[in-house]
């Protein structure tokens, strides 16, 4: 019983003093939150007649939050129906002619089919097919015809489809659309200014899900791969409070550790880029610092 109690005491200190050796009290990488943030710019010129975006607002993907004046491509649309119906009006006689061309061109594929079935049941003759064949082509040259005289007045009516299809488009991106679920950080416009093409109007961000950018070292880098779960630490009023993270992303090369490390020694380290997703309970700010502890670090730390 004594040796028993001897050997476990040992084996308690021994336990001990590993533990205290392999924990330096240190987090394993240190960085900031950030997040993607995207720029939206008008893609029009004209004056902003509509726009409901303020900074905080948190918006969903595809909603409507304003529109720029579209009063100058409606004009032009209108303008440009009015002279696809006076050429049209002008190449009526040549379209209904080819319309007549082109139903005998039919009554005469028929004739085509019913004789070919004839000939195969020995019911007619090879003259007849002739016949047919003959006339199909006599009718596919006069709509050729037709249409070569026609096709300075086709080609102007297509020319005029491409741009009503231009203004189109032109008023559908006179629409200001969100295109990513975000929150507002940033307003560069309001409404009533004259806006270009290009023109930032609002910086939007998903704040939802946070990016902690760390630095690890060569050491560091065999414990840690991509979706592994690790603990990420923010300072709070008396401790630190941790949150759940996610390894996302690891640079594939080495850097210079950043300067925003101090220490001589750290400052000429080769370390390596890491992300860690953070789901976000509103606490995490963009450029906010953080710790990264690696879960086996902090459950020696404990």
């Amino acid at each position: 019983m004594k040796n028993y109690t001897y050997i476990l005491g040992l084996s308690i200190i021994a336990t001990s003093f590993f533990s205290c050796e392999n924990d330096n009290g240190k987090a394993d990488g240190y960085g900031n939150f950030e997040a993607t943030e995207i720029i939206i710019s008008a893609e029009n010129n004209g004056k902003l007649m509509q726009f409901d975006v303020n900074e905080g607002n948190v918006l969903q993907k595809d909603q409507f939050i304003g529109y720029i004046d579209t009063i100058p491509f409606a004009l032009k649309r209108e303008q440009l129906q009015v002279s696809k119906a006076v050429i049209s009006s002008k190449s009526k006689g040549v379209l209904s002619q080819i319309a007549v061309l082109n139903s005998k061109l039919k009554t005469a594929n028929t004739n085509k089919t019913r004789v070919e079935n004839l000939i195969k049941d020995n019911a007619g003759t090879q003259k007849q097919l002739d016949d047919v064949t003959g006339e199909m082509d006599v009718i596919k040259n006069q709509i050729r015809s037709v249409e070569i005289q026609n096709a300075p007045v086709v080609n102007e009516l297509k020319a005029i489809d491409v741009q009503l299809k231009q203004i189109d488009d032109q008023i559908e991106k006179s629409k200001i659309t969100n295109p990513v679920n975000g929150t507002v950080l940033t307003k560069y416009a309001e409404a009533n200014e004259i806006t270009a093409f290009g023109k930032p109007l609002y910086k939007i961000a998903d704040l939802s899900t946070m990016q902690l950018r760390v630095y690890v070292s060569e050491m560091q880098l065999a414990n840690i791969k991509i979706g592994q779960e690790v603990t990420v630490k923010i300072d709070d009023i008396d401790t630190m409070k941790s949150y759940r993270g996610t390894i996302s992303w690891i640079a594939s090369e080495a850097e210079f550790t950043p300067k925003i490390i101090q220490t001589k020694e750290e400052r000429v380290a080769l370390v390596y880029a890491a992300k860690i997703d953070v789901e976000n309970d509103g606490s995490l700010k963009i450029g906010m610092p953080a710790e990264l502890w690696l879960n086996n670090s902090e459950n020696n730390n404990n």
